[in-house]
């Protein structure tokens, strides 16, 4: 399972290997993820990686 790099609403970043839907463009680029930092459902939203 691939691993998506996101940030939370509280600006945690981490990753997941459970971003569900991700090309569900209709519902927006944020979903609820249980953030392992603040330990609470928050809406994340992917991170964009620059690539080098």
């Amino acid at each position: 399972m691939e691993q998506t790099v996101v940030r939370c609403a509280e600006g945690h970043v981490f990753s997941t290997a459970s971003f569900p839907m991700q090309q569900a463009e209709r519902l927006g680029p944020g979903r609820l993820v249980r953030c392992p930092k603040c330990a609470r459902l928050r809406s994340v939203v992917p991170v964009a990686l620059e690539k080098r």
